[in-house]
């Protein structure tokens, strides 16, 4: 298991991450080692955005034990950090260059100016374009940082232009022991979530604190593996959507309505008051806004049922394999047993090549019950519809 190293502040929140941390320190603290723009990597979960909110709080540091400076980006009120993250799509080109425009000001308190995008890779192409001249020709005190899952997710005009640092995968005890400390959970209950959340530490913190977010999964998960025919698999379809829909909706309704009472208190509009024509451009922005956030909600949330069920079906070749011994989803061990047992192995893997196409097809805008409705077809036929 990998032993994690407990880091001063502000990098004790960086989990599992020795190497980038000591890589990062230096550089933060060595002129002669830090680049104008790096490009932090790792998969979903691996603390991307936690390191880089960390790095940004010791560039800013006039000394490593300015703590109050330190806070202050961290608690995202620093003058000198400019931080997007996205809820939407994609980034627009509005929003890119906002962030050049950024980029020039010199720094008003902190020995640099840290722009950190950590959504990098929902930048298309003129996005990403917006990009290049200030990552080329960056002011002397200003540093970029952008994250992203992998380096193929940027364009290579902009791989080119940046230092790249790769982030591990946890393992998932380290997770487990993350989530417990940070939540309490019961060891038991943290281990199985960064199990079932393979290791990503969002997911799994939440799986941790949310029974009923675990019962969901589970019931998805029976749920498809009970599919026997394109009935099955079209109702079956349809619950997952519809979960996932309220699951967005749970998560963003919330928001959506504290940002309007917000806006309406800022123009001195009271609860419940007309909105007089003058206002109603500022509401009507917010609405679509909120609009697309609550799509990419949803995009992510059918992402993580995938992501889930192609850790049901890669722990079905497991057993196939002989690989019994590693196993994602422990607790359906016997019906993944009968499967394994039932399918010959080329036609698991027929599902796993389905399941990655319909990330693919979704990427690409098609109707997710439509694609979900194929998919499933082919776990109960065998064949790509």
């Amino acid at each position: 298991m990998h032993q994690t190293i407990a880091a001063p502040f502000p990098w004790a929140d960086v989990w599992g991450q020795d190497a980038a941390v000591e890589t990062l320190r230096h550089a933060a603290a060595d002129p002669t080692a830090l680049s104008h723009a790096w490009l932090i990597t790792g998969p979903p979960g691996s603390g991307r955005s936690t390191l880089a909110h960390a790095f940004a709080a010791a560039l800013i540091a006039d000394r490593p034990d300015d703590e109050a400076a330190m806070r202050q980006v961290l608690a995202g009120t620093h003058p000198d950090v400019t931080a997007l993250r996205t809820d939407k799509v994609i980034i627009t080109i509005a929003e890119a260059r906002a962030l050049v425009e950024r980029s020039y000001f010199a720094p008003s308190a902190g020995r640099y100016r840290v722009i950190i995008v950590e959504d990098a890779d929902r930048m298309v192409e003129r996005t990403s374009n917006v990009l290049l001249k200030a990552l080329e020709e960056p002011p002397e005190d200003t540093v970029w940082i952008l994250c992203a899952p992998s380096e193929a997710d940027l364009l290579p005009t902009i791989r080119s232009r940046v230092r790249s640092l790769r982030l591990r995968e946890p393992d998932v005890a380290d997770v487990a022991r993350l989530i417990t400390l940070r939540t309490g959970a019961d060891e038991a209950v943290a281990e199985q979530a960064a199990r079932h959340a393979q290791r990503h530490i969002g997911m799994a913190q939440r799986l941790a604190t949310d029974e009923a977010a675990r019962r969901r999964r589970d019931d998805t998960l029976r749920s498809v593996l009970g599919v026997r025919g394109v009935n099955d698999a079209v109702e079956v379809a349809g619950r997952i959507i519809q979960a996932a829909n309220d699951d967005a909706k749970t998560l963003t309704a919330e928001r959506d309505a504290s940002e309007r009472a917000s806006l309406l208190r800022t123009v001195g509009i009271a609860e419940g008051q007309a909105v007089p024509p003058a206002l109603r451009t500022q509401i009507s922005a917010l609405e679509d806004d909120q609009k697309k956030r609550a799509t990419r909600s949803l995009r992510d949330g059918i992402d993580r049922v995938l992501t889930d069920l192609q850790s049901l079906f890669r722990d079905v070749v497991m057993l196939q394999f002989g690989r019994g011994d590693d196993l994602i989803n422990r607790e359906l061990r016997e019906e993944l047993e009968a499967l394994a047992a039932a399918w010959p192995e080329t036609r698991t893997l027929v599902v796993l090549e389905h399941l990655a196409d319909t990330r693919q097809s979704l990427e690409r805008n098609v109707a997710p019950l439509l694609a979900l409705e194929s998919l499933l077809v082919t776990v109960t036929s065998g064949r790509t519809p």
